[in-house]
């Protein structure tokens, strides 16, 4: 896929452009964390380069801030990297210990059937990834059923969602949960006419796992 020439703090989605919005105050800067995070591994960017199958001239435009990579060369550097593509948004003032949000001051981004919302940004990634997905009418996980390390926890916070874990069919209305091992095979959809909220948190065992992508980055 092409990189392209937006903005650092967006990234592209499944055939859209997704803002990973922050607020004003807390400015993401891709590069510069891609930049931290080869250097605090000892790589140079040729052996990132070669590690990653990417070009060094594309991974010095991102460094540089002078292009926006898209979901498949972020994916491509995590995983040379070994850490969750979720890591190259956390803003400057990451790695605390508490973290409070408001509720319109959380990173948001778009993917093809919704949105997400990052509850634990900021946080120091210790195998939980807490968000609220907005599901669209209709919007499904796709045919390829789902399967990750660690455990993952459902909670339907508005409409209803349909979530199949090993062949078996739960239907989640308001109020309902569902906690599950990951490795079981799954997928879920929205089969309703209007949007469903869900609280959806993973718990990969392995960073390399990357589950946020292989739910919403297709």
């Amino acid at each position: 896929m092409k990189e392209s020439g937006k903005p650092n703090n967006q990234i592209e989605l499944a055939g859209g452009i997704l803002a990973a919005a922050l607020p004003l105050t807390q400015e993401v800067h891709v590069g510069k964390r891609l930049r931290a995070l080869r250097g605090e591994q000892g790589l140079s960017l040729r052996a990132l380069a070669e590690l990653s199958k990417l070009n060094v001239n594309t991974l010095s435009l991102i460094e540089n801030g002078r292009t926006s990579p898209s979901v498949g060369t972020l994916q491509q550097i995590a995983q040379s990297l070994n850490v969750p593509i979720s890591t190259f948004f956390e803003a400057d003032s990451e790695r605390e210990k508490v973290i409070y949000q408001k509720q319109n001051h959380r990173p948001r981004a778009n993917f093809s059937h919704g949105s997400m919302e990052d509850l634990g940004a900021g946080l120091q990634r210790f195998g939980a990834e807490p968000l609220i997905i907005t599901l669209n009418p209709h919007a499904d996980s796709g045919k390829a059923n789902i399967v990750h390390t660690g455990r993952e926890f459902v909670y339907c916070l508005e409409g209803t969602i349909e979530y199949c874990v090993d062949e078996h069919s739960y239907l989640l209305a308001e109020g309902d949960s569902l906690l599950f091992e990951a490795y079981l095979p799954h997928r879920w959809r929205n089969h309703r006419s209007t949007p469903a909220r869900m609280l959806l948190v993973l718990c990969p065992m392995d960073a390399r796992d990357q589950p946020v992508e292989r739910h919403f980055g297709r």
